[in-house]
């Protein structure tokens, strides 16, 4: 009897020192939802409209102020109604195809001293998904720097960001999302 409560105590003991170094490890990981929109620039907005998306979003803290962050989601851009100048002068019009894309991008994160405000630059790629023309097909790469607030787990960044393929595809973002 006297051994089944020496060992039950330290099977207690040990849970608690272990439980207690886990909790604290998960501390700096965070993982949650999130929804974007974005307004595109350049050429891109001649042909699309603002789009929108979602995905999963996940955060691990380092040392002094830096973190890695990830995300996997999906945008779409709508395709917009366009008129250009044909080879006789001629004006046409045009149904520009809607953009649909994969995009998972890993970056580096820094909160400044004001625990709130953070800077991110993450890169990656966005794969084109359901898209007839050649502009539509393959895989992106992706640049995108932002400015970003975050309130317990409530997280909001403003960015821009960029696809690099053939023609580059440029947006200002805003992202919302909900860090656990």
């Amino acid at each position: 009897m006297l051994k089944t409560l020496y060992t039950a105590g330290l099977f207690i003991a040990a849970s608690c020192m272990f439980g207690n170094t886990a909790k604290a490890q998960l501390k700096g990981f965070s993982i949650g939802p999130y929804v974007e929109a974005g307004t595109p620039v350049g050429d891109f907005k001649d042909t699309h409209n603002t789009g929108f998306g979602g995905g999963l979003n996940a955060d691990i803290k380092l040392i002094a102020g830096f973190g890695v962050t990830g995300s996997a989601g999906f945008m779409y851009f709508p395709g917009k109604t366009y008129t250009y100048f044909g080879g006789g002068g001629t004006e046409l019009t045009a149904k520009a195809e809607s953009l649909k894309a994969l995009p998972v991008r890993v970056g580096l994160k820094y909160k400044f001293g004001f625990p709130l405000l953070y800077v991110k630059a993450e890169g990656g790629t966005a794969t084109f998904v359901g898209g007839d023309g050649d502009n539509y097909k393959g895989t992106a790469a992706i640049f995108a720097p932002g400015l970003g607030i975050r309130f317990l787990g409530l997280d909001v960044e403003a960015k821009y960001e960029v696809w690099f393929k053939n023609d580059n595809r440029g947006f200002f973002g805003l992202k919302a999302g909900y860090n656990f």
